[in-house]
């Protein structure tokens, strides 16, 4: 089955729009395959809430689609309520002050 861009860029609209919390990752949560997606992943866990994610290793092309409609270069990348928060580091940041929990409550 071969798949178009424009398919993926309607996979990636459908994740970011049907899913409050939206997490674009190396691997998947349960077995992440960057340190920096591990991070995130336990970030979000901590915080108690329900998240998707979606593995952009299958397919080169969804890190490119993903970028250029995000405008954020680095994976992974999180999304609430279909806006872009950031990466690891922001992630991370949001997380020690408290904010990411705030967010994700905030529905």
């Amino acid at each position: 089955m071969i798949i178009t861009e424009q398919e993926i860029r309607q996979e990636i609209q459908d994740a970011i729009s049907q899913n409050r919390v939206m997490l674009f990752m190396k691997g998947t949560p349960d077995m992440p395959r960057c340190g920096f997606s591990m991070q995130t992943v336990a970030c979000l866990k901590d915080t108690g809430t329900e998240f998707a994610a979606m593995d952009i290793l299958p397919d080169p092309r969804i890190r490119q689609i993903l970028s250029e409609r995000s405008g954020w270069p680095t994976i992974p990348q999180l999304f609430i309520d279909g806006e872009l928060v950031g990466g690891c580091d922001i992630v991370t940041e949001l997380h020690e002050t408290g904010q990411l929990k705030e967010m994700v409550d905030a529905a």
